[in-house]
């Protein structure tokens, strides 16, 4: 059976990256790694074609071709889903949709013939053999979370690996913490499952050997959930890194707790590690404490970012406004807050309720759920009724964005990441995609810019005082472009 497995477009917003991926001539940041494993899961007989929709086109040779279209995505990608699953349709092409969004909307609102509740390792093999006998159901959910050693490697033969600045591999799922308004721990669960050490280094080996050198981002939405085992993958890590040569730096996702073990500081040093994201939400405690945030408030958070940093990481940080406890100083506080972090892309946005989390269900019983939201938090669109004047959470939101993306303002947080920041030797790495990006940066930022002044200014500094991590100030400075593009398109909606 002829197989077409279909990534829908992500909107243009703060984390697509569009406009910095363009300085790299890259199309999208990562492949789509559940469809690329769903496809390893489908029968090996099945020929095969993966269509990721943010890199290219979805034809109508594609369609006429298959038998069966298996669509997956996010929340934020339900209305270009929806679009690919009726046009699918309209061919008489059958049609299944899974993956997280299968979680969070109904299967009436996807459209498709089918729809996959839960993660697909217990579900494929029985999905497959009910489409070659025609007697597939319209719903197939997962009776329970599978153990990860289930996961296969990933089908790297379906991708153009050129059009990604960065590679993907998955270690874990789920996440110890419960925050009120996350949905990770509503889809994957509050245990940590964990690959064994194989596992991994299986992939890495596979992405070695397709050619790929560069950026691998462990997709895990807590890489340290369970900090035992993540030492024992990061010391296999050292040993192969040092075995080929280092050909990757790491990126991952990571509680903020990270700061109170000095040993898996290190391990993901010596690893490659060089950046992680933490979700610091808000710089206001009573809102972390109303928010089951318990893992923030166990150390000062300007501290522990600041020694996260000092380890040649950085840290990108997610910042939350419009929880109930903010209160009329909370803008600036997170202005100050984000300043003083050095944490130079900082991703704010506008609290969302999502459908299946516990502050949805608060939030409905509470009769304040406007609708469902479509998981995009930097529209300035609020799918529920905030505690504080809607319109004047909204204008705070515009401030903090305007003030933080300002260029001197972005550039000073920069400079003193750059002053804390002491990277490792495999940090910075020069090649044609970079210097790519250096030329593109000096046109667009340098010569053709509103910002002008600032960026020479940034320039200059970053070539005299931190020579050794030049490639990173680059490398943000591109990243600095593309939020002020963002944020000047946000303005303009007001």
């Amino acid at each position: 059976m002829n197989a077409l497995l279909i990534y829908p477009r992500f909107p243009d917003t703060f984390w697509s990256f569009k406009h910095a991926l363009s300085f790299l001539g890259k199309r999208a940041a990562q492949p789509p790694l559940g469809l690329m494993t769903v496809a390893a899961l489908l029968p090996g007989s099945w020929p095969k074609r993966l269509i990721d929709t943010n890199v290219e086109r979805l034809k109508d040779a594609d369609l006429a071709w298959a038998e069966v279209a298996l669509v997956s995505g996010m929340q934020v990608q339900q209305e270009h889903l929806v679009a690919v699953v009726e046009r699918c349709r309209a061919r008489g092409l059958r049609t299944v949709v899974g993956g997280p969004i299968a979680s969070s909307v109904s299967a009436t609102a996807l459209k498709a013939d089918h729809v996959v509740i839960g993660e697909a390792e217990d579900l494929v093999a029985t999905l497959a053999r009910d489409l070659e006998a025609g007697e597939a159901r319209p719903v197939y959910e997962a009776a329970e979370k599978p153990a990860m050693k289930r996961s296969p490697l990933p089908d790297l033969s379906l991708i153009k690996m050129n059009r990604y600045s960065t590679m993907t591999v998955q270690y874990s799922r789920g996440c110890p913490f419960n925050c009120e308004f996350c949905d990770i721990i509503e889809i994957y669960g509050r245990r940590t499952r964990t690959k064994a050490v194989d596992q991994v280094l299986a992939e890495l080996d596979q992405l070695h050997r397709a050619g790929w050198r560069g950026a691998v981002f462990l997709v895990d939405d807590n890489f340290i959930g369970n900090k035992k085992c993540a030492k024992d993958l990061l010391t296999a890590m050292v040993e192969w890194g040092r075995v080929h040569g280092h050909p990757f730096t790491y990126l991952t996702e990571a509680s903020v707790d990270l700061a109170e073990d000095l040993e898996l500081l290190q391990l993901m040093r010596d690893a490659g590690f060089i950046s992680v994201f933490s979700g610091i939400e808000t710089p206001d405690e009573c809102s972390l404490i109303a928010n089951r945030k318990l893992q923030n408030t166990r150390r000062d958070l300007l501290e522990s970012v600041k020694l996260i940093q000092q380890y040649g990481i950085e840290v990108m940080g997610g910042f939350i406004l419009g929880f109930d406890t903010d209160r009329e100083d909370v803008f600036d506080r997170m202005v100050e807050f984000i300043q003083n972090s050095a944490i130079p892309v900082a991703m704010v946005g506008l609290l969302q309720a999502m459908p299946g989390t516990q502050l949805f269900r608060r939030m409905w019983n509470e009769g304040r759920i406007l609708h469902a939201g479509d998981g995009n938090n930097t529209d300035c669109t609020l799918n529920f009724l905030p505690r504080m004047d809607a319109a004047r959470l909204v204008e705070g939101y515009r401030s903090v964005l305007r003030r933080i993306y300002s260029c001197d303002a972005y550039y000073e947080r920069v400079k003193l990441f750059l002053s804390r920041c002491h990277p490792s030797s495999s940090r910075q790495r020069w090649n044609y995609e970079s210097l790519r990006a250096m030329v593109s940066s000096i046109v667009l930022q340098g010569l053709l810019g509103r910002g002008r002044l600032s960026y020479w200014k940034f320039v200059l500094t970053a070539a005299t005082r931190y020579r050794r991590s030049f490639g990173t100030a680059m490398t943000l400075a591109v990243m600095g472009y593309d939020f002020q593009i963002m944020t000047e398109r946000l303005m303009e909606m007001e």
